[in-house]
């Protein structure tokens, strides 16, 4: 079967089972579960895996599943899902809308476990036809540190056999639904959580002569905190450094408090200057705060690596997205100081996480994800099932000719 050929059957395959992806996108949205209690998600996969005669393994790196498509012979794709939702109160009014108080699919991972079982169902009607391999990977906990995906790892998730790739891809309400969007090379950045205590001596508020005041310590903490990206990082390396959260331990109008704790963020796309910075901000907040009477305690919890699209992966995927769904549908994407712990996979072996449009500009789905009016055009789901499963034969196909070459 040639190539347009096997365009149009995935394409008639993709249109066959949309319908059922649907449903299934919207049953995951109306039974969301936060990062490490995606219990009843995994059950709902797994079920349907075995289903269609795909056996699977669970209980990897938490609820995570993963099940396996193909010859053991020939090359290896693993695709993969991120399955958990936020504490975020649903405010959209739909039929499908979030029945756990509290909890959400606001970042459209709801989207990418429904696409994934769709690909599968896909990959599963031609599987006498695969060049290869291909696991399906159905990722717990992308929310919250340490990542589901560095735990999945360190369960054995591909044993002694890593696969020559991986592909993921996630929801875009900016970009119109039909299109989908890639960036070769670094894209995202690593994230790394920020807590700070800055410890004084309390007292009246006018008297701060008997005081050493945490609050004005904390001023110019935060102010010498920003100069360190600002002076000390290359320009032209991103990064960004945000205190988010700033709370006294006492203090009123006219009581200058004890201690003050911040948290925040710091993010950037190099490695090197990433533990440089760690060193200076820390070396720098004891000296700032010491030096003026307090102490200050400063912790770093490293999360996320930045992620890096393999670029010779994404080129051929580009490629090949341009071949399914025209060239007026794929777009170049600009790089973002967001995090994704698919990060850990890409640093394992060759990745490509791509974006997958789910905006309708004239329904007014375009709230951005993480807020809790997010919805996508369900439309989006036609694209995503297709494409995927036809980047998986494409890939293997290339592969596999390459290793007789």
């Amino acid at each position: 079967m040639n190539m347009m050929e096997n365009a149009i059957r995935i394409k008639e395959l993709s249109d066959r089972i949309f319908p059922e992806v649907v449903e299934w996108r919207r049953h995951i949205h109306q039974n969301p579960e936060l990062s490490f209690q995606e219990r009843e998600t995994a059950a709902f996969v797994a079920r349907k895996l075995m289903g269609w005669g795909i056996p699977c393994r669970q209980g990897i790196g938490g609820f995570g599943v993963t099940a396996q498509i193909g010859p053991e012979s020939g090359p290896t794709i693993a695709l993969r899902a991120d399955m958990d939702a936020l504490p975020i109160q649903e405010r959209n009014e739909v039929p499908y809308c979030s029945k756990n108080e509290g909890v959400m699919h606001a970042c459209g991972h709801d989207v990418h476990t429904s696409s994934l079982l769709g690909t599968a169902w896909i990959l599963k009607q031609i599987e006498e036809e695969l060049s290869g391999r291909v696991i399906l990977v159905f990722q717990p906990a992308e929310e919250k540190l340490p990542g589901g995906a560095s735990l999945m790892l360190r369960d054995g998730l591909f044993g002694t056999r890593m696969p020559d790739a991986i592909f993921a891809q996630h929801v875009h309400p900016s970009l119109e639904v039909g299109k989908v969007g890639f960036r070769a090379g670094p894209y995202m950045a690593s994230a790394d959580e920020l807590y700070i205590t800055v410890k004084g001596r309390g007292g009246h508020g006018a008297l701060p002569h008997d005081c050493i005041d945490p609050v004005s310590m904390t001023a110019q903490l935060i102010t010498a905190l920003q100069q360190l990206v600002s002076r000390y990082a290359d320009p032209l390396t991103p990064s960004v450094l945000t205190i988010g959260k700033i709370a006294s331990e006492g203090g009123a109008t006219n009581v200058i408090p004890n201690v003050v704790h911040l948290e925040g963020t710091f993010r950037t796309l190099d490695d090197e200057w990433r533990e440089e910075a760690h060193k200076r901000m820390t070396h720098m907040a004891k000296g700032l705060i010491e030096g003026q009477g307090g102490a200050c305690e400063f912790k770093i919890v490293k999360g996320y690596p930045a992620l890096h699209n393999d670029i010779r992966l994404t080129e051929q995927a580009i490629a090949g997205a341009r071949q399914y769904l025209g060239e007026e549908n794929v777009v170049n994407l600009d790089q973002r100081m967001t995090a994704e712990d698919f990060a850990w996979f890409a640093r394992e072996m060759p990745g490509c996480f791509y974006r997958l449009g789910t905006g309708n500009t004239q329904r007014s789905l375009n709230s951005p994800v993480h807020t809790d009016t997010f919805d996508v055009d369900e439309e989006c789901l036609r694209t995503s099932i297709g494409l995927m499963a036809w980047l998986t034969i494409n890939n293997l196909e290339n592969k596999r000719q390459m290793k007789r070459e």
